[in-house]
């Protein structure tokens, strides 16, 4: 029964409080960029994927991170991860969804929570190289459902070559967390989110005429608002409902067949009841579940001389020695 308690993650002393705990790394964290080599990479579609590698001579072991909504692969957390990966021995691919990267993708549609899709373009292409014998996949909060999802939709017919997976701070119930990022206190999270999407909106209305208004746009204050009107219907969903439902990745967590952990902290401000998964891991040979009472959304700080966050060496020790 996969459920790892007691967590080893302790916050820092006077770090209190999933609010600050999410918010710190962001203010007073400085990483330098690890994943300096671009490449650019066609999909099946007619679009692209812009992907930063940082790579050594003969390794045969990649790690593939996933960034979260509005982010992208020069994220703090994200070449925090690259760091203590690369440090370990791993090559390292942090990739961009589309219309993450410094240009605006080609198409009217982008990405979104359960867009498999795209990572398994990702996966196939670092596999073409010929270079790996072994894939680990680190996916933080959207990129951590795409991650499961990916995982669980497809079960045992993974590549063999992904060997494990780790994702953090993830609203595997879409529609739970949504209703959660609705309150009062998380007015600041809704409103950072908001300001990138509503950009991304008119950008495409100017590409795409008469395919998008932004009648209500700046009036919008919810993800229910805006998937409704938008990630919905651009994406083929019928309405945000039915988006998070499909969308969501634990529903299909019991399909997921290689070792597998997610990490999401008790004081998560983003995350409600339904996305700790306690049932899925508890039956599951495969799917770990950790739940640190503390640690906020994407936080997991430790304060050391390495600069190395709990939740980087958490990744590094599953991914080595995946139970």
């Amino acid at each position: 029964m996969p459920i790892i308690e007691p967590s080893s993650y302790r916050s820092p002393q006077g770090l209190v409080g999933g609010h600050f705990q999410t918010i710190y790394p962001a203010l007073f964290r400085t990483v330098n960029q690890i994943t300096t080599q671009s490449e650019r990479i066609e999909t099946h579609d007619g679009d692209f994927l812009d992907l930063n590698w940082r790579v050594s001579e003969g390794c045969s072991r990649l790690a593939i991170l996933t960034h979260g909504l509005e982010g992208d692969a020069s994220n703090t957390y994200i070449q925090g991860m690259a760091a203590a990966f690369f440090r370990n021995g791993w090559d390292v691919l942090a990739w961009n969804f589309r219309g993450c990267s410094q240009e605006p993708n080609r198409l009217l549609r982008s990405y979104h929570s359960g867009e498999t899709g795209d990572l398994q373009t990702v996966i196939a292409h670092a596999l073409s190289t010929g270079r790996y014998g072994q894939l680990g996949l680190v996916g933080f909060s959207l990129g951590g459902n795409v991650t499961l999802k990916y995982l669980g939709d497809l079960g045992s017919a993974v590549d063999r070559r992904v060997v494990a997976a780790v994702a953090f701070s993830v609203p595997c119930d879409l529609a739970s967390s949504s209703r959660k990022l609705e309150k009062f206190t998380n007015r600041i999270y809704m409103h950072r989110f908001l300001v990138g999407l509503r950009k991304k909106i008119r950008e495409k209305m100017q590409r795409f005429p008469g395919e998008l208004t932004d009648e209500g746009l700046d009036k919008m204050r919810t993800f229910r608002e805006f998937d409704g009107a938008y990630t919905a219907p651009i994406h083929g969903f019928l309405s945000a409902e039915d988006y998070w439902q499909q969308a969501s990745s634990r529903p299909v967590l019991p399909g997921i067949a290689l070792p597998t952990l997610l990490v999401n902290a008790r004081n998560d401000p983003f995350l409600a009841p339904a996305c700790f998964p306690f049932e899925e891991a508890a039956t599951s040979r495969w799917f770990h579940f950790e739940a640190p009472a503390s640690g906020g959304h994407v936080g997991f700080v430790s304060l050391n001389k390495q600069n190395q966050y709990w939740s980087e060496t958490r990744a590094l020790e599953f991914l080595k020695s995946p139970a």
